[in-house]
């Protein structure tokens, strides 16, 4: 097989990137080594920035999001029993949608489907070849047989643990990454949400997050050890903690059900440099990694994705190589920015173990000044909603 552009990943990222390069009139094969059912089984992000959601319209798939997501004009902050709401409306004059990843996947596959773009799942066994030369492949197992796709250039979307990152040799990539000292239990359940949005909550029992995918689904989370187990948490241990952490006003209101997905993730904040090897472009989870206390994981891999389009419609234009040169700082510029504010919502609402009394009271003065500061909370919304493309 020839085309243009391979797609490593049917993720969010490569389906993304595989349209807005359709809508471009650039080929692209996508290769996926899971099944669809099992990339729609993926529970993630829910919170896009407005950045996101143009990227998604672009891409021509909005439809759907516009007429079934949620919109948030901010969130809750809760500490000592007491919350303060952070109007983004009123501090930048942006929202956030509330849609989850898994509905935006659906929604990407679906184009993809009905344009008649080629995906190809369960490819196993990929390897990526000559990624220095002017004509990269691609060799892959589909259905018992062995196959090569050669291309132009190769887009690495396929996560962290993915082969595109491991394709290129140690010695030229430069890897950032803190690892924290706790996970996230998350539970997926289908009841009302008890809160109009989001509500992160300081405990003296740890952190907890109230969060929702629908009016009719809620998502929640707990900070955990990372030698917890999921298996040790019922259902009703889990909402019994969470309730105790939440606060007492929405413990009172809310109600619980059986949970329908758990799961414990590790928090840590992961960033490789450049984002480019020859003709291999990395974007997504794939290139950096951050906690999901900013919800900016999924809106990184859009802006990647965004920034590698623009290079590569550009090139197929008949602009010069330079535009391709500018992919990796153009996207790590942004990275790095979500990064720190990852890590800072991060260190401000969790409680490390071991931390000694000086570092609890610095959070909690922290705390104290975005409270009562106008400035401190514009930079958050700021930030929130979605620095500029």
């Amino acid at each position: 097989m020839r085309t243009q552009v391979a797609i490593i990943g049917a993720g969010p990222a490569g389906l993304l990137l595989g349209q807005l390069l359709y809508e471009a009139g650039i080929e692209a094969v996508i290769l996926e080594r899971r099944t669809p059912d099992h990339v729609l089984g993926r529970i993630r992000a829910g919170v896009l920035e407005q950045g996101t959601v143009d990227i998604l319209d672009l891409a021509g798939v909005g439809e759907r999001l516009h007429s079934e997501a949620l919109i948030h004009g901010g969130v809750e902050i809760g500490t000592g029993g007491r919350r303060h709401r952070i109007a983004f409306k009123d501090l930048v004059g942006k929202v956030v949608t509330v849609y989850g990843q898994t509905e935006v996947t659906r929604d990407l596959m679906d184009a993809r489907a009905a344009c008649g773009a080629p995906s190809i799942y369960e490819a196993e066994s990929v390897e990526l070849h000559d990624l220095t030369s002017a004509r990269p492949w691609v060799r892959f197992v589909h259905q018992g047989i062995e196959q090569r796709l050669d291309c132009d250039f190769i887009a690495g979307c396929d996560g962290y643990h993915g082969v595109s990152r491991r394709s290129i040799p140690a010695e030229a990539l430069s890897a950032f990454e803190r690892v924290y000292p706790f996970g996230w239990l998350g539970v997926l359940a289908d009841v009302p949400p008890a809160w109009d949005e989001l509500i992160y909550a300081d405990s003296e029992r740890g952190f907890a997050l109230a969060s929702m995918r629908s009016e009719k689904r809620i998502r929640c989370y707990v900070q955990c050890s990372l030698d917890d187990k999921v298996e040790h948490w019922s259902d009703a241990r889990f909402w019994e903690e969470f309730k105790r952490r939440v606060g007492e006003d929405v413990a009172a209101r809310m109600t619980v059900g059986p949970s329908i997905e758990k799961s414990i993730a590790p928090l840590r904040s992961f960033v490789v440099e450049p984002m480019r090897y020859g003709q291999l472009f990395l974007a997504g989870d794939a290139a950096h990694i951050v906690p999901p206390t900013g919800a900016k994981g999924l809106n990184l891999a859009a802006s990647d994705v965004f920034y590698l389009h623009e290079a590569l419609a550009g090139y197929y234009r008949g602009k010069p190589r330079e535009v391709l040169d500018q992919y990796s700082g153009r996207a790590l510029r942004r990275v790095w920015q979500a990064v720190r504010f990852s890590w800072w919502m991060t260190s401000l609402l969790h409680r490390f173990p071991g931390e000694d009394p000086f570092f609890g009271r610095i959070r909690g003065s922290e705390l104290q000044y975005l409270f009562q500061s106008e400035s401190s909370q514009k930079a958050l919304a700021e930030n929130y909603v979605g620095l500029p493309l």
